[in-house]
């Protein structure tokens, strides 16, 4: 893994219920390389959400080592562009001020900060809405701004949880779309959760599928359709090669996961 920009190695995790102690993440280890778009899938539940957490630093795993860039983690505070489900935009404030809450948390000046957010607000299809509440949003404006933020603070790695679940499927594929274009122009490395089979192999670079609690590395899944992507290509003979490879490996661990 030396080559790696990002790399968890036998991470584990449990919580205690009610008294007993319950397993989420086994063992698990993976990969992202520099400027790779990695995508998390798996059922609900299955522990998804808690990974991206522990890469964050928002939790400390019971067992294993995060690394980035050869170097681990543990006990060392680092930057890390993390998009949880809920775009958590404050109502009372407009888009501007949103967006620069990251810039202005790490003491950056108001006139600097708003200055680089109104820089990348045609980038992110935003312009003209500087001065809009999230109230008066779409929800697809609503989860590009909460992208927008996330860009701001400049880690090496972008940790998105199911940014477009919430979504209706026509805004979904528009913003998957976007979401490729965002990814191609700032480079970053990005680890992606969702809980859909087709938005996995269209976005991604690799997948890797967790099953059931508790959540350990089933499949990892290359994915080498050409960049950059077309919405018909989920209409190509591989894409469907791939699509038919997952859903068989997510029943099959489902049904394990049932049994």
């Amino acid at each position: 893994m030396c080559d790696a920009k990002l790399s968890l190695r036998e991470v584990s995790s449990a919580y205690i219920h009610n008294g007993r102690i319950l397993p989420v993440l086994d063992t698990i280890s993976m990969q992202v390389k520099e400027g790779e778009f990695v995508s998390l899938l798996g059922p609900s539940g299955s522990g998804k959400s808690t990974l991206l957490k522990i890469i964050a630093g928002l939790i400390k795993p019971d067992a294993g080592s995060v690394f980035l860039n050869g170097k681990e983690l543990k006990g060392t505070i680092v930057k890390m562009g993390y998009m949880p489900q809920k775009d958590l935009l404050l109502p009372w404030k407009p888009l501007l001020y949103n967006a620069a809450l990251p810039l202005l948390a790490q003491g950056t000046g108001k006139k600097e900060a708003y200055n680089k957010v109104r820089e990348l607000l045609p980038v992110f299809g935003l312009e003209g809405f500087e001065n809009s509440y999230p109230s008066q949003l779409s929800g697809g404006m609503r989860q590009r701004a909460a992208l927008l933020r996330t860009v701001l603070i400049d880690s090496e790695v972008m940790l998105l949880d199911e940014p477009f679940g919430a979504l209706d499927a026509l805004t979904r594929e528009r913003l998957q779309e976007w979401m490729l274009k965002i990814w191609d122009h700032f480079k970053r490395s990005v680890i992606f959760v969702t809980h859909s089979i087709d938005e996995a192999i269209y976005l991604s670079d690799r997948i890797y599928m967790i099953s059931e609690l508790p959540g350990k590395i089933v499949l990892e899944q290359a994915i080498n359709l050409p960049r950059p992507r077309a919405r018909d290509i989920v209409l190509s003979p591989l894409f469907t090669e791939y699509k038919q490879n997952l859903m068989t490996a997510l029943a099959n661990e489902t049904t394990w996961g049932n049994s």
